[in-house]
């Protein structure tokens, strides 16, 4: 039996295409389409249910030094508040998983991670937080939901659904205030379309009452549902990796150009010595993005090649963007075919289509 959120007998009443997603029936797209979804959150709003993510509340007096040692971001610069992107290094030079960290106190930190991860990042947080006393972990996946109201016209829509000033809340902060009606919604300026907005977390069962609230208000905006396909377009358009393609298990944060998240000077941390060893000695394959030099759609899994066709990488993500009909795509090429302006190949059916790195 697959998972549901919230939202799903909504998504299915709308006419959702609906797929397996991590374990969860989610909502591939709407009878409008991708290309029509993603026009609406560049130049308007719209909607995500992305109730499937997980949430995990750290607490105690040596919360601080565990997230210290289990990230690779410098937990101790964020203020309350705030919010901090990072990962967790996996202890083999790979990545366990990418995440958000929102920092209420010194003793009390939310940790927001990947759906399809939940359960491998639990068993990974408990294992480590074993070496430190006075901690307490707290699952809490189960109790949340979550809505990504992103576009340009996110802001304006969500400020008539509280006395909160979104605008005094910058990028990267959060406030838990009234939503709705509802006490103690989690109002996070943070997103993954590159389109500006707020995600909002609220107890699963308050989220009907949200949704409702939401599209009410939302008729002047046009408001409209998005589904995980042009969250995927959106996403890739605005380069952000997406973990299980750009990154993984195998990938270090250097690789896949997470060098800004990833502090040496600041603190000790799980691979800290192999990614500065990797750092001086150089990486031999690099995370790229590139665009289609001729009309063709770059798919996960197809091999780059160089101008003779020995194959020196793959693509991880690829489509043909909505907005400008061009294909393009991230993948991992050997470091010398990595700078800006290469011309790289990527084999479609045996053809070998040129494109730039951009």
């Amino acid at each position: 039996m697959l998972k549901t959120t919230p939202f799903t007998d909504i998504h299915i009443a709308l006419g959702a295409r609906m797929a397996e997603f991590a374990s969860f029936n989610m909502p591939i797209q709407y009878p409008t389409g991708i290309q029509e979804e993603h026009r609406i959150v560049r130049e308007g709003v719209g909607v995500f249910d992305v109730s499937h993510m997980g949430e995990f509340w750290v607490k105690g007096e040596k919360a601080l030094d565990y997230l210290q040692y289990i990230t690779t971001n410098d937990v101790s610069k964020l203020d309350a508040g705030k919010a901090q992107y990072s990962c967790f290094p996996n202890g083999k030079g790979g990545i366990v998983d990418d995440l958000i960290i929102y920092k209420y106190s010194t003793t009390k930190y939310l940790l927001v991670v990947n759906a399809g991860n939940i359960d491998k990042d639990w068993a990974w947080c408990q294992e480590q937080a074993k070496a430190f006393d006075g901690l307490t972990l707290e699952n809490a996946s189960d109790k949340y939901g979550q809505l990504a109201v992103q576009g340009p016209k996110a802001t304006e829509l969500l400020q008539r659904l509280t006395d909160a000033d979104l605008s005094a809340i910058p990028y990267y902060a959060f406030r838990e205030w009234s939503f709705a009606g509802i006490q103690g919604v989690i109002l996070s300026n943070t997103g993954y379309t590159g389109a500006g907005g707020f995600e909002l977390y609220f107890k699963k069962e308050d989220g009907l009452q949200i949704w409702n609230a939401l599209f009410e208000v939302g008729k002047e905006f046009g408001l409209a549902p998005i589904g995980l396909g042009a969250r995927d377009s959106l996403r890739l358009e605005k380069w952000y990796c997406l973990y299980g393609h750009d990154i993984d298990d195998t990938t270090s944060p250097l690789e896949a150009g997470l060098g800004w998240i990833t502090k040496f000077d600041a603190k000790d941390f799980i691979d800290k010595d192999f990614l500065l060893k990797q750092k001086a000695e150089g990486v031999s394959r690099k995370l790229v993005h590139f665009e289609m030099q001729e009309r063709a759609i770059p798919r996960n899994g197809y091999a780059i090649c160089d101008a003779e066709g020995k194959e020196i990488g793959n693509v991880t993500s690829g489509i043909m963007l909505p907005t400008t009909k061009v294909g393009i795509g991230m993948g991992y090429v050997k470091t010398a075919f990595a700078a800006k302006e290469t011309i790289i190949y990527i084999n479609i059916r045996e053809k070998l289509i040129p494109a730039k790195i951009v």
